[in-house]
């Protein structure tokens, strides 16, 4: 386990004052004491992985005092390199705090690891054989934890890889269904800004006769796991290369794209976000969870990730072959639609989408105003190919320039001017479902920024 070492001494030194602290507080508050340290064997006993662990302990109680009732009058918390140590005075009877803390031990898959230790107001240890509870049980083992460390049954190094799996599943764990979550979230988002011209919203169908809000909300509801899967992944294999990743992500977002399609019954809503919120979700978990909101470093992982990827999947493709709207337009006019945005980083969304967001609320516009923005100005920045598909490159081309317009007076219009061009939109069956792709993503990364 990783961290810095401390000797006997300094730890003996560390109980020394945790006693002081203890009696201290209880004399200022005269109240109930929860102790709150960690069970960690050997001389490192603290790193990242511990101190977060801590920091969810202490959040995990102070969720379980407020729901059932009982007072903190304070708190106060220290991170050495002795250990992490949370002291919450409280106000209640202490044989019932005591069963709050012993389940929080008892049933969260890292509370072995945790050690609550409850004071009375008069000083006295509330022990778990008075509320009923057994013994600790052994990390590894299971037998009585007591047993064990008086017998030396496992060695340091055992404990520590044990502690350390422990942690890693967990926290895995929590960051693979934050990251689905802030997915499906951006995906909802989208849908229900509203107005956007020629998109499904949450005032009308737009362009589209076969979907409606409805039908989004079912789509992102079902590709939550898909979400979560592509974040594992990128956890498995982030001592892999980048492109080992994304090649394992193409396989489970062809199962995802079925998934969806299930919940659908066949209609297409987020054939384009499977593949680009998938890809942002694995590089979410190749990434450290404190390089979360640094875009640069996010950006970077996708486009490292997608290295490559328009050679590899154009240069077989001729006149004579193209099947997809994709292909077609890349032999064409060289467009490189999504897969040349996955590879360059997003560009439309780190330059363009996420500024306009992030200006738009600093002018005191809601996420929604902004996000109608953002679409627009990302319809300017990229070639929506959606749009060539409903018509053609032309149409395209001026329809763009149009909204250049718009924007060039006012790059948040009002809504009654989205209305009109909502309405010019569906008149001619446009929909840029495409930059409606990358509004979610720029929904993604300003969640992960906020968060």
């Amino acid at each position: 386990m990783t961290g810095k070492e401390v000797s006997l001494v300094e730890m003996l030194d560390a109980r020394e004052m945790r006693m002081q602290r203890q009696l201290s507080l209880q004399q200022k508050y005269s109240s109930g004491l929860i102790c709150f340290t960690m069970n960690i064997a050997g001389p490192v006993k603290n790193n990242r992985l511990i101190h977060r662990a801590f920091e969810y302990g202490c959040e995990i109680l102070k969720t379980q005092l407020v729901s059932t009732g009982v007072e903190c009058l304070h708190q106060e918390s220290y991170s050495e390199d002795t250990g992490n140590e949370g002291y919450f005075c409280v106000k209640g009877s202490a044989v019932k705090i005591k069963k709050i803390t012993a389940e929080i031990e008892n049933n969260l898959s890292i509370g072995r690891l945790f050690d609550m230790d409850v004071l009375d107001e008069n000083g006295n240890h509330i022990e778990r054989t008075e509320i009923g509870e057994s013994p600790r049980v052994c990390l590894i083992c299971r037998n009585p934890a007591k047993e064990c460390a008086r017998n030396r049954t496992h060695s340091v190094p055992e404990l520590q890889h044990m502690t350390e799996k422990l942690l890693l599943k967990e926290f895995q764990e929590q960051d693979s269904r934050k990251i689905a979550e802030l997915a499906c979230r951006s995906l909802l988002y989208e849908v229900c800004t509203t107005p956007k011209p020629g998109l499904v919203d949450c005032r009308n169908s737009g362009s589209h006769k076969d979907m409606d809000c409805f039908t989004f909300m079912a789509s992102a509801a079902a590709l939550w796991p898909y979400f979560q899967k592509c974040a594992q992944l990128g956890m498995e294999t982030a001592q892999e290369s980048p492109e080992e990743t994304f090649r394992r992500l193409r396989w489970t977002g062809k199962v995802a794209d079925y998934e969806m399609n299930q919940a659908t019954n066949g209609v297409n809503t987020h054939k384009g976000a499977l593949f680009s919120i998938g890809i942002l979700c694995g590089a979410l978990g190749r990434l450290p969870r404190d390089q979360w909101k640094n875009v640069k470093a996010v950006s970077g992982e996708c486009a490292a990730m997608t290295k490559g990827l328009v050679e590899h999947d154009f240069r077989e493709v001729t006149k004579e072959n193209a099947g997809t709207t994709g292909e077609k337009l890349y032999v064409k006019y060289g467009i490189t639609g999504i897969r040349g945005q996955a590879e360059k980083g997003f560009p439309a969304v780190v330059e363009t989408g996420l500024p306009v967001l992030e200006k738009g609320l600093k002018k005191g516009l809601s996420l929604e105003q902004a996000g109608c923005g953002v679409l627009l100005a990302l319809m300017v920045s990229t070639v929506d190919t959606n749009l060539i598909a409903r018509s053609n490159r032309k149409t395209q081309l001026q329809v763009t320039e149009e909204i250049r317009e718009i924007l060039g007076k006012n790059p948040y219009p009002e809504e009654d001017m989205l209305e009109i061009i909502d309405r010019a939109f569906i008149s001619k069956n446009l929909s840029p479902g495409g930059s409606a792709d990358l509004l979610a993503f720029t929904y993604f990364l300003y969640f992960l920024k906020e968060q």
